[in-house]
């Protein structure tokens, strides 16, 4: 009898201790509605000859009027990979480069931007062609892309 007794306490002390537990802290706002005028992040990739390399520059831009943060999984923030006419892959900025594991986190402030440098060099006997250069955003919670066709000189 004495154990009929218990149960309801300690089914009581069960429901506190679940209520009372560790919360999942999410990363991401809950939506609200607002009016829109644009998107909120505006992105551009810029392809200029730079010696006898080629020079990419990866622009992101915060058209909001409010900061964004952006959550990367690792420390790769961009990727760039250049494509022929086909969409095979010539070459990838990242390949063959190592990157931290640790989840980071950027900020970028109202009208804000950042920009991402990239240079290759490209093989002997490429004059002429017309490729593709795809730069990405890494970002878990605003990922995003732009291409840009360019002719090597």
């Amino acid at each position: 009898m004495i154990a009929f007794r218990l149960v309801p306490a300690l089914v009581l002390t069960a429901a506190i201790a679940f209520a009372c537990g560790p919360r999942s802290h999410s990363s991401e706002a809950p939506e609200r509605s607002r009016a829109v005028t644009g998107p909120s992040i505006v992105t551009d990739l810029d392809v200029r000859q730079d010696g006898s390399a080629l020079a990419f520059t990866f622009r992101i831009t915060n058209n909001a009027k409010k900061r964004l943060e952006l959550v990367f999984p690792s420390g790769q923030t961009h990727d760039l990979v250049v494509v022929g006419a086909s969409g095979e892959e010539v070459w990838r900025w990242s390949a063959g480069r190592m990157f931290t594991q640790a989840l980071q986190n950027k900020i970028l402030s109202a009208n804000g931007t950042l920009a991402y440098e990239v240079a290759w060099t490209p093989p002997p006997g490429t004059d002429g062609t017309t490729l593709t250069a795809v730069a990405t955003l890494l970002s878990e919670n605003h990922p995003v892309e732009e291409r840009a066709a360019f002719a090597i000189p």
